[in-house]
């Protein structure tokens, strides 16, 4: 039997060769390349959004500028560079993936550490995060995560912990005794430990604070999964190696992807992300570089300088914005980097899963926290000694959603400018349909290229189940990014309308993860202004402009139709069909990994 190895206490990284500033931390990359990789985005960027402007000021301002055409242009300004910098990343993402040979070594040079021979020595703790989440459900997934690790052979160097913030006593129970039963299947006390808050202080910020206070001395590193999050041993052990190789690595995280799912929703919904984010991901970790983001699972992040120097602020005034930081991972990332370690993600699908929710309000609630966190960042952006990616970093998180305001305003002012403009002649109509077309081809440029890098790729097509099934699919899928697109913008912009008179309030508790179905009057109850706001845009423009109408349907239709879209893609029967035929099914469905096989078998029992 093998001895447990003695814990390993921190060690400060060794400095690289010749001067502390020409290298990144890690002595991974010259800063001077870096530097000019992200001057030459940022002229890609400021280049592409003012050929834009150009032309759209070019449309609006053709009969004389009024205060409609200076709203819209404002708008577009204002939500426009999130699509613009998408397209970028999604191109230098497919060239780097199909243009180069060795694309990937330019954007992680860390990645050779993961296959070295040399024998694993850096102590770990696996953490699982839970609140109020479906006992059984989570410790099965822990539980495949520790079969899978023992199977490499470095199981030895690892261990357990379930970290629960609980307050539903008949949960709490079920944990409690699930958890003495696991450790007592494995004879070693110390492996597993089971520990349970009396209350949420920093939400799951604050609940690995706890830990690393406690117990983050007896280990180097720490990997937070989340109650629905599953990784292979394989891909545990090849970031472990990576870590232990560089000690200035942060925080290291691999692609994250959906797993198989019987939900509608969630199978087109996570077949859209996986093609996307491959090359988006690529794409931006090749400029962003050692100022990388942080999902917060799913990633090693080193314990002491995380446990020293990300102490998360509490922000000052009263919710919505102020208080506990609910949005914790990027924030985390920027005071890494300040720190002065890397934070690097590994652009490679490398057994590294997730679940997505299995339904548009589902998802709706997740994505309103998400919103709400991002908001808080507005409160950090004056932190002292953040390097100016890591600002530009919070920066982007938010804009990513005070953008989504920008666009509804502009929907809702084309009924008003076609007013203004009719009748007009030498309308440029034809410039108009032009910029119109382009930013809608910009807008699915991540999906775009992730589709062909699948079709590059040797074997790609096949591992989605044959080239019919993959083109059905992509062709759903953006259907539904068009429509789900809607219903979140519009959303989100009512949501931050009652953020801006303090008027909501988000908790963090379970979610909803198996498949279920809506009726349609708890649709109703969740998108009635969806539909009043549809019913606007459409009566409005069916007695203007029936042609404008007919242009606007890819991003007007989500509106009219987000009740019975909600419905049938929570359906449990489309679901079954989805499966069946394996559409929108991702490579897992196909040829499910060992650990998620583990995972369905015990689930049957």
């Amino acid at each position: 039997m093998n001895q447990r190895p003695a814990p390993t206490m921190f060690q400060p990284a060794a400095q690289g060769q010749g001067s502390d500033h020409a290298l990144t931390p890690a002595g991974l990359q010259p800063l001077a390349l870096l530097r000019k990789r992200r001057l030459l985005v940022l002229a890609l960027n400021l280049a592409t959004l003012a050929g834009l402007l150009y032309g759209l000021a070019q449309v609006l301002g053709a009969g004389g500028w009024t205060l409609t055409d200076i709203v819209i242009f404002g708008a577009f300004l204002f939500g426009a560079p999130w699509t613009v910098l998408g397209f970028w990343n999604a191109v230098l993402g497919l060239w780097l993936l199909h243009g180069v040979k060795d694309g990937l070594a330019r954007v992680a040079p860390f990645m050779t550490a993961g296959s070295a021979a040399e024998p694993l020595q850096i102590r770990t703790a696996i953490l699982m995060t839970l609140r109020n989440e479906d006992p059984a459900r989570a410790f099965r997934r822990l539980r495949a995560v520790k079969q899978s690790l023992d199977a490499t052979g470095e199981g030895v160097w690892f261990d357990y912990f379930v970290l629960s913030d609980t307050n539903l006593p008949e949960v709490a129970e079920a944990e409690e005794r699930l958890a003495a039963e696991w450790a007592g299947e494995i004879g070693e006390p110390a492996r597993l430990t089971y520990r349970r808050r009396g209350d949420n202080a920093g939400f799951k910020a604050g609940n690995l604070r706890d830990f690393c206070e406690h117990w983050g001395e007896r280990y180097e590193v720490m990997l937070p999964l989340d109650a629905d999050s599953v990784m292979s041993g394989e891909a545990i052990v090849r970031l472990a190696r990576m870590m232990q190789a560089h000690p200035k690595l942060g925080i290291l995280q691999s692609l994250v992807v959906g797993m198989p799912s019987k939900s509608a929703f969630a199978r087109v919904f996570q077949f859209g992300m996986r093609q996307g984010m491959r090359p988006y991901t690529m794409g931006s970790a090749w400029w962003g570089g050692e100022c990388g983001p942080f999902w917060g699972h799913n990633a090693m992040v080193r314990i002491a300088p995380f446990r020293d120097t990300c102490h998360l602020p509490v922000l000052p005034g009263g919710p919505p914005l102020g208080g506990a930081v609910m949005s914790h991972d990027q924030v985390e990332a920027t005071l890494m980097r300040r720190a002065g370690y890397e934070v690097r993600v590994l652009p490679e699908e490398m057994g590294s899963w997730e679940e997505n929710p299995p339904t548009m309000l589902d998802f709706a609630k997740r994505d309103l926290r998400w919103c709400l966190g991002n908001l808080q960042y507005l409160k950090l952006l004056d932190l002292p000694g953040l390097k100016p990616m890591s600002r530009f970093q919070l920066i982007w998180a938010i804009l990513m959603f005070l953008g989504l305001p920008a666009w509804t305003l502009m929907i809702a002012l084309v009924p008003v400018k076609v007013l203004e403009d009719g009748g007009m002649a030498g309308y440029p109509a034809g410039l108009a349909a032009t910029l119109y077309l382009l930013f809608l081809a910009m807008y699915l440029s991540p999906k775009l290229a992730g589709l062909a890098d699948i079709a590059l790729t040797r074997g790609g097509v096949r591992r989605y189940g044959g080239a019919a099934r993959f083109a059905a699919s992509a062709l759903i899928e953006i259907v539904f990014a068009f429509l789900q697109g809607a219903v979140s913008s519009f959303r989100s912009t009512l949501f931050m309308s009652g953020l801006a008179f303090g008027q909501v309030r988000i908790g963090w508790n379970g979610q909803a993860r198996d498949v279920h179905s809506l009726s349609f009057a708890t649709a109703f109850a969740g998108l009635w202004p969806h539909l009043l706001f549809g019913l606007y845009i459409f009566g409005a423009l069916a007695l203007l402009s029936p042609s404008v109408l007919l242009w606007s349907l890819p991003l007007t239709a989500g509106y009219l139709l987000a009740i019975p879209f909600a419905v049938a893609s929570a359906s449990p029967a489309l679901g079954s069909w989805f499966v069946r035929t394996g559409l929108c099914g991702i490579p897992e469905d196909f040829d499910p990994p060992a650990v998620l096989a583990a995972i369905d078998s015990e689930a049957r029992r």
